[in-house]
């Protein structure tokens, strides 16, 4: 009898467990009832935000690479509406332009090997290097 309903939780927290799993995640928020443009001291905001990322060497290369002129890049923007400026304002705060410096990497793998000698020596194993 006990093997029985062992058995039944055991089918039963798997399934809940693949049923917890494949559903996806839902994010809620507010959303405006009405669209809202931009005030022109946001617009130039933005719009400094956007020239000053477009400015950098890494990204004006980039742009040649795929046959960009600087005038060309500036008559698209300035094609551009409000809310698409936001847009890419709020993008170019997510960029990372230069990259990790690998410091991140460092930090974690130290952290790790402190660990590892930590818990060795409070298991009581010692390291010898020879």
């Amino acid at each position: 009898m006990r093997k029985a309903i062992r058995k039944y939780v055991t089918w039963y927290l798997v399934v809940a467990m693949l049923v917890i799993g494949i559903t996806p995640r839902v994010y809620a928020g507010f959303s405006p009832s009405e669209a809202t443009g931009l005030s022109p001291a946001e617009r130039s905001s933005d719009l400094r935000k956007i020239q000053t990322v477009l400015q950098m060497k890494m990204v004006g290369e980039r742009l040649k690479e795929f046959g960009l002129t600087p005038d060309e890049v500036q008559a698209r923007l300035n094609n551009l509406n409000d809310q698409q400026i936001h847009q890419l304002a709020l993008k170019v705060d997510e960029l990372k332009a230069g990259g990790d410096s690998g410091l991140g990497v460092i930090i974690a793998l130290l952290l790790i090997l402190i660990l590892v000698v930590l818990i060795l020596q409070l298991t009581g194993h010692r390291i010898v290097v020879k």
